[in-house]
């Protein structure tokens, strides 16, 4: 899962993003509203955790014109603000839940974990290809009767492919949906997660499902 969060209290903006990593999610973080909001269109993102009082430009207009322009990632607002008047209008200009300063990190966790939560259940809870089942809520893979246990890293990359079956993934789409923007990888870091992935997906003797796509990228198979 990818996350951007936008916060201009630059300590507030990276113990945020070191603990989200620290749960196994991607992270990138704007520091004003402008930019932010460019970032909110420019990339996939899971979720947005968005703060109200921002430079350049607020929270509530930013969440406001990316409704508008029809994207609809979850978005958390975090605010100092506590009135009723206040959360009514957060919630009023589109974002999906609302989170007061200061703030309990686990809190924010649970909020992350339910808003991701509900966005996999609108998208399918199971997903499958041929054998191969992926559980998004329990977060448990099963090859025919065998359970995979897989890294955080492993699982995000199967799970964009198992929501792709059949089409040719690039190195580039699992780098910007597996990956935050400030990742500094080796060129090979792709190929050696795929090498890992097969070693546990694959059935002895059998071709593997993920297959390489000759100068293009991989392709997960489906029977």
């Amino acid at each position: 899962m990818r996350i951007l969060v936008v916060e201009d209290e630059k300590r507030l903006a990276e113990v945020i993003k070191k603990g989200l990593v620290e749960e196994g999610y991607s992270v990138d973080v704007a520091y004003d509203g402008a930019e932010g909001q460019y970032m909110a269109e420019s990339a996939s993102y899971d979720l947005v955790i968005l703060d109200i009082m921002l430079p350049k430009k607020d929270g509530v207009t930013i969440c406001q014109e990316l409704r508008i322009r029809g994207i609809n990632t979850p978005i958390l607002m975090l605010t100092a603000k506590d009135s009723v008047e206040d959360r009514v209008k957060g919630l009023d200009s589109g974002a999906d839940d609302y989170l007061v300063k200061p703030f309990a990190f686990s809190e924010l966790v649970a909020r992350v974990r339910a808003l991701l939560r509900r966005e996999a259940l609108s998208k399918a809870s199971k997903l499958q290809v041929g054998n191969l089942v992926m559980d998004t809520l329990t977060r448990e893979v099963w090859r025919g009767d065998k359970k995979i246990e897989l890294t955080a890293k492993e699982y995000a990359i199967l799970e964009y492919f198992m929501r792709h079956p059949n089409m040719v993934v690039t190195r580039t789409m699992l780098m910007e949906k597996v990956w935050d923007y400030d990742f500094e990888g080796i060129s090979n870091v792709i190929d050696v997660y795929i090498r890992r992935l097969r070693l546990k997906l694959d059935e002895e003797g059998a071709e593997s499902i993920i297959e390489t796509v000759r100068g293009a990228g991989y392709r997960l198979r489906e029977p």
